[in-house]
């Protein structure tokens, strides 16, 4: 196997709750009022040291998305999905852009401090209609 090469971000950032490696910066938040199928997650512009899988279509709360699931780099957690295409005009927005799952990232504010965001799953909308 490869070695694998990290992006660095400077700025305050996201990582992955399970190995620590970055992923976002938080100036990259757009929204935190999305859900997936383990809770809460975050809309980004960008995120970085991830592996985007295959391409397949799902049916959302929003409505009809193709989307690719998304894993860490380094430890190979999947942390989230991007978005390929939106079929809905008023979901355009999303196209292009990357939903990390709350529980499956920490903030850099909460890691260096010894404290991690609460990251218990929630009862919330499945991801899945």
């Amino acid at each position: 196997m490869g070695r694998i090469f990290v992006v660095e971000l400077e700025g305050r950032c996201y990582r992955c709750k399970f190995c620590k490696t970055q992923l976002a910066l938080a100036n990259d938040l757009v929204s935190r009022a999305f859900h997936s199928r383990r809770g809460k997650a975050y809309l980004f512009n960008h995120a970085v040291n991830i592996n985007v899988g295959a391409l397949e279509e799902r049916m959302m709360l929003s409505g009809q998305h193709t989307v690719a699931d998304i894993f860490c780099c380094f430890c190979g957690q999947i942390v989230g999905w991007k978005y390929e295409a939106a079929h809905e005009k008023s979901q355009k927005y999303k196209e292009g852009k990357f939903i990390l799952e709350r529980g499956r990232i920490v903030d850099e504010v909460d890691f260096s401090t010894g404290f991690y965001i609460n990251t218990r799953p929630s009862m919330s909308d499945a991801e899945d209609a």
